[in-house]
C-alpha cells in the first residue's frame, strides 16, 4: 500500500486531497501548520502530523515521524491579492516563505528516500495565474512562477533516478478562502492605494463574473493524475478555466 504525505491539508485543495487520496486506498499522511483532527475522518490509514513549511526544525521533524512515502504533494501555500505598490515587502517575504521555500524545504527532506530507492513522486502545487496575465496578482504569481521553475530543472535533474516531479496549476476556486486569507489579515481596500482603486474595481468585477471555475474535486483529481503519470508530462493544469488557459497560451 502506498503513502503520500501532502502539505496544507486542513482545508480546501489540500483537503480535497487527502480525502481522495484517502479514497483511493493509500496511506495518508496528513499535514497541517496546526492540528485540527476535525477536518478529517478518524482512519488507521490517515495521520495528522503538524508541519509548519517555514520552520527547518518542523520540517525534519514531520518527515521522521512520517517515515517512507511513495508521494509528496506541496499544497500549503498563502495567497496574496493586491497591486504591487500596496504590498508591504513584509508580506511579499511572507508569500515567498511559504510558497517557495517551503516547497523547497520539503522537497529537500523527501529527496534522500526517493533517490536511493529509485522511485517516487513530488507535485508541487502552483496556479493558473502562471499559464496568463493576471492583474493583483504580481507578488503571488512570482512565487508560483518560481516554484515552477524549481520544478521544470527538478525533474531533469531527478530523472536519471526513476524519481519525478510535476507540478498542478489550480484555477479559480470559490469555495476555498483563498480571498480572505489574501490580504495578510487587512482588509482589501487598505492595501490598494487610492489611484489604484477603479483599476482594482474593475479587475475584482470581471474575476467574479468568469464564467467558468474549478472545483476542490477537479484539484484533487489532478493531483492524482499527476502523482501517477509516467509520460513525461510536466505541467497539470486543474479545472475548466485553469485548462482553457492552458490551451490558449
Amino acid at each position: 500500500m502506498k503513502t503520500v504525505l501532502i502539505t496544507g491539508t486542513s482545508s480546501g485543495y489540500g483537503r480535497a486531497t487527502a480525502l481522495h487520496f484517502h479514497a483511493q486506498g493509500w496511506n495518508v499522511i496528513a499535514t497541517m501548520r496546526e492540528r485540527r483532527p476535525d477536518v478529517l475522518p478518524e482512519s488507521d490509514r490517515l495521520r495528522i502530523i503538524q508541519l509548519d513549511v517555514t520552520d527547518p526544525e518542523s520540517v525534519t521533524a514531520a518527515f521522521e515521524a512520517a517515515g517512507p512515502v511513495d508521494a509528496l504533494v506541496n499544497n500549503a501555500g498563502v495567497p496574496s491579492i493586491s497591486v504591487f505598490e500596496g504590498t508591504p515587502m513584509a508580506r511579499v517575504r511572507e508569500v515567498f516563505e511559504t510558497n517557495t521555500f517551503g516547497v523547497m524545504a520539503t522537497t529537500r527532506a523527501v529527496l534522500p528516500q526517493f533517490r536511493e530507492r529509485g522511485s517516487g513522486v513530488v507535485v508541487n502545487v502552483t496556479s493558473s495565474v502562471v499559464l496568463g496575465h493576471m492583474p493583483l496578482s504580481a507578488v503571488y504569481k512570482a512565487s508560483k512562477m518560481a516554484v515552477e521553475g524549481f520544478t521544470a530543472s527538478l525533474a531533469l535533474e531527478l530523472a536519471p533516478f526513476g524519481v519525478r516531479a510535476k507540478t498542478v496549476q489550480p484555477g479559480a476556486c470559490l469555495t476555498t478562502n483563498f480571498a480572505a486569507k489574501a490580504t495578510g489579515g487587512g482588509a482589501p481596500d487598505e492595501l490598494v492605494p487610492p489611484p489604484y482603486a477603479p483599476f482594482v474595481r474593475k479587475a475584482m468585477a470581471d474575476f467574479t463574473g468568469q464564467d467558468l471555475f474549478t472545483d476542490e474535486s477537479d484539484v484533487a483529481e489532478t493531483i492524482w493524475r499527476a502523482v501517477h503519470d509516467t509520460t513525461g508530462q510536466l505541467r497539470f493544469p486543474a479545472g475548466p478555466d485553469a485548462v482553457n488557459l492552458a490551451q490558449a497560451s
